[in-house]
C-alpha cells in the first residue's frame, strides 16, 4: 500500500505542537496541523508489507498488538497517497465511529505494530487518521446517516463514554431507537469530563458529533442516574427492549496512608472533571492548583492530565510520584516486535513542566508513606521514599523501601492518579448481575450477554481499566450482539 518504495524515500514527520511556553497559557488544543502534500508523503512510508499487523487487534502478553477496532489502516493510507480523502473516510469509518476521538487521544497500538517499526520509526497512522476525519468534517462529508427501515425496538444504553457511545450508534443505524442515559450534565463520559480540554476540545470535536448522533435520532438523558430513586432499574427493563450497560471503571484507587483526610488531597478524575466544568461554563475551578506545589502521585495518561492542568493554573511546582522504573529508551530483549513497545515516553504534561521549571516532573521507583498537615486540617506535604520491586515469599514482585532515601516534599494539593478499581456496585447489584473475581460485570467478550436477559455490558465496566479503543471495540460488539438478540439476526460488524 502507498508508494512502493516510499518506506525508503521518507522519513517519519509529525505536525509540530504549540510551544509548551505558548500553550499553557490557555486550553486550546496544543497539536497543530499538517499540509496536505506532506501527509501524502506520510502515507506513501506504508509499506506493501503482505501482512500488516498494525490492524490485527490481537492481545500478545496482554497488551494491544495493532489496532483494537480493526482499522484498515494499509487501504486508507493508500487512498490518501493518491489524493483520494473522500475514500479514506468511508474507509476509516467502515470500522471506527470516533475517527476524530482515537485520532487524538489513542496511544496508537497500531503504531507499536507497524512492520516498518522493526527497525525504522513506524508510519504516522494516528496523525493520518484525525487528518482525515477532520477534513472530512470541514468539507461536509459526515452527514446524518439514515437506517434502511426502523425496527420498532427500543434499546438503552447506560453510560455515554466511549463504549455507550458506539454501541448507541451501531444500534441507530441499525434502525432502533435508541436513548442514551448520562448522570452528568453533559454527554460523553470519559471524553467530556476525563480527558481535558487541550488534548479533545470538548464544543469543537465531542459535542460535535454528539449533535450529529442526535441528528441520527439517539436520545441523550443526562443529569439521570439509572437505579436511584428518580430512575429505578424496574423503570428501565419495563420501556425498553433491551439494555447496554457501558457505566465505566469508576471506582478510583485510594491511597490509605496517615494523614489521607487532610484537605487538599483529591483524586485527579474529580480535578479535571471540575476544571472542564469550569471552562465550559467560563468560571474558576472548584478545584485549583494556583499558586500551589502540587504533587500527583500516579503516571499514566491522567497523571500526565494533571501536570498539564496544574501548569495551566499557575501552579508553584509539580512533582510526579512513580512506583514503577523508568522504561527503557528502546525496546527490551523480552518486549519484542508487534507488542506494545514499553518505552520511555516524554508526554505533552512532562514536556510543559520542563520549559517552566527545567525538569522534568517524573520522580521514578517512588511512594508516598505519609501526608502531613496543619493545624487548620489543610495538607503540606507528603512524605516519600524510594522502592525497588523485590521477589516475596510467593514469587510475587512487591515494592519494597529502600531504607535512607526517605524525603518529605511541599504540597499544599496532592492529586492521586493512580488507576481504577472497577465500576461503582449499585447498579449492577440493583439489576442482580454476576460479577467477575474482579468485580467487573460478568459478560464474555464477543457476546456482552449477562446473567440477565435482554442486558447486555460493555467496555471498562465489563473488561475494567483499558484504552478508549477497546471501549469502542466493546460497544461495537455489544451493539451487534443486542441487535442480534433483538432481530434474531444481525447485519453489524
Amino acid at each position: 500500500m502507498g508508494k512502493p518504495t516510499g518506506f525508503m524515500e521518507y522519513n517519519r514527520e509529525l505536525p509540530a505542537d504549540r510551544e509548551p511556553l505558548e500553550r499553557v497559557k490557555d486550553w486550546n488544543e496544543f497539536h497543530l496541523h499538517m499540509p496536505e502534500d506532506k501527509l501524502r508523503t506520510q502515507g506513501a512510508r506504508c509499506m506493501d508489507c503482505g501482512i500488516p499487523f498494525c490492524h490485527t487487534g490481537a492481545l500478545v502478553s496482554g497488551m494491544a498488538c495493532g489496532c483494537p477496532i480493526n482499522n484498515l489502516i494499509p487501504e486508507w493510507n493508500d487512498l490518501i497517497y493518491r489524493g483520494l480523502w473522500q475514500q479514506a473516510l468511508e474507509r476509516l469509518h467502515r470500522t471506527n465511529n470516533f475517527p476524530e476521538f482515537t485520532g487524538r487521544v489513542c496511544p496508537a497500538p497500531c503504531e507499536g505494530s507497524c512492520t516498518l517499526g522493526i527497525n525504522d520509526p513506524p508510519v504516522t497512522i494516528k496523525n493520518i487518521e484525525v487528518s482525515i476525519v477532520e477534513k472530512g468534517w470541514q468539507e461536509g462529508w459526515i452527514t446524518p446517516a439514515t437506517p434502511r427501515h426502523r425496527t420498532g425496538k427500543s434499546v438503552a444504553v447506560v453510560g455515554s463514554g466511549p463504549a455507550g457511545l458506539s454501541a448507541a450508534a451501531q444500534l441507530a443505524k441499525a434502525g432502533h431507537r435508541v436513548t442514551v442515559f448520562e448522570r452528568a450534565d453533559l454527554p460523553g463520559g470519559l471524553l467530556m469530563y476525563g480527558i481535558p480540554n487541550m488534548k479533545l476540545a470538548k464544543r469543537e470535536v465531542v459535542l460535535r458529533r454528539i449533535k450529529l448522533m442526535e441528528e441520527e435520532k439517539v436520545s441523550f438523558v443526562c443529569n439521570t442516574e439509572i437505579g436511584s430513586a428518580d430512575y429505578p432499574v424496574e423503570k428501565l427493563r419495563s420501556e425498553f427492549d433491551a439494555v447496554i450497560l457501558a457505566t465505566g471503571a469508576t471506582l478510583p484507587r485510594d491511597l490509605p496512608i496517615e494523614g489521607r483526610s487532610l484537605k487538599g488531597i483529591h483524586f485527579a478524575m474529580d480535578f479535571l472533571t471540575a476544571n472542564t466544568k469550569a471552562i465550559l461554563n467560563k468560571k474558576a475551578a472548584k478545584i485549583s492548583a494556583k499558586d500551589k506545589h502540587v504533587v500527583i502521585i500516579g503516571g499514566g495518561d491522567t497523571g500526565t492530565d494533571c501536570v498539564g492542568t496544574s501548569l495551566r493554573h499557575g501552579c508553584k511546582s509539580v512533582v510526579q510520584l512513580e512506583i514503577m522504573p523508568r522504561s527503557p529508551d528502546t525496546r527490551a530483549a523480552d518486549n519484542p516486535w508487534p507488542e506494545w513497545p514499553k518505552t520511555h515516553k516524554t508526554d505533552y504534561g512532562q514536556e510543559e513542566a520542563a520549559a517552566t521549571f527545567g525538569a522534568d516532573p517524573r520522580v521514578f521507583l517512588t511512594t508516598a508513606t505519609k501526608f502531613e498537615g496543619d493545624a487548620s486540617g489543610n495538607v503540606t506535604a507528603v512524605h516519600t521514599v524510594e522502592v525497588v520491586w523485590e521477589k516475596n515469599d510467593k514469587g510475587q514482585f512487591i515494592p519494597t523501601p529502600v531504607p535512607g532515601t526517605e524525603q518529605v516534599r511541599k504540597a499544599d494539593l496532592v492529586l492521586l492518579a493512580m488507576g481504577f478499581l472497577g465500576p461503582e456496585q449499585a447498579l449492577p447489584a440493583a439489576l442482580g448481575l454476576e460479577r467477575d473475581p474482579r468485580s467487573n460485570i460478568k459478560a464474555d467478550y464477543g457476546r456482552y450477554a449477562t446473567n440477565i436477559e435482554g442486558v447486555f455490558a460493555a467496555g471498562d465496566c465489563r473488561r475494567g481499566q483499558s484504552l478508549v479503543v477497546w471501549a469502542f471495540n466493546e460497544g461495537r460488539g455489544a451493539a451487534r450482539e443486542c441487535d442480534r438478540y433483538l432481530m434474531g439476526t444481525t447485519e453489524l460488524p
